[in-house]
């Protein structure tokens, strides 16, 4: 299954890809995560908690950033596996200056199987965009709190 899809920030290129790659960040953004910790350079360890329509559970999984190319483009691999199934896939990630901000292109693909599947393709790309939304919103607000810290840091100073 692919999916693909825009969205537009009102924040640099630099600080989005900074906040792309930062497995903090991520860990805080990525809806169901409940944990992303560092193995080695670029690679994480991952635990999710997601669901699909009546199909819920947990994941354990790897995560890798690979063909970075700062401030414009990386790739990401997961794979996981858990009670409802497996997940395997790849995003790119594609940064474009645009309008004072930064239009963040993404592509992928995914595999799922298990009982996770069983929910039907349309459910699995309805759920995949919806985190798609939430991860960027949450984006989006993590920027916002960073901005803000930094002004509130220089005023106090």
């Amino acid at each position: 299954m692919k999916i693909d899809g825009t969205h537009q920030l009102n924040i640099p290129r630099e600080r989005v890809y900074a906040l792309l790659i930062d497995p903090e960040v991520l860990r805080r953004c990525i809806p169901g995560c409940e944990s992303l910790d560092k193995t080695a350079e670029n690679a994480y360890v991952a635990a999710l908690k997601v669901g699909v329509g009546m199909i819920k559970g947990r994941f354990q999984g790897n995560v890798h950033l690979e063909d970075m190319r700062p401030p414009e483009h990386y790739r990401i691999v997961v794979e996981a596996k858990g009670g409802p199934g497996f997940v395997k896939g790849t995003g790119n990630f594609d940064l474009g200056e645009r309008d004072d901000g930064t239009l963040i292109k993404y592509a992928g693909e995914m595999q799922v199987g298990g009982t996770i599947a069983a929910v039907g393709q349309r459910m699995i790309e309805a759920a995949a965009k919806m985190m798609a939304a939430r991860f960027f919103t949450s984006l989006e607000a993590e920027a916002g709190t960073g901005e803000a810290q930094k002004g509130l840091r220089s005023i106090v100073s």
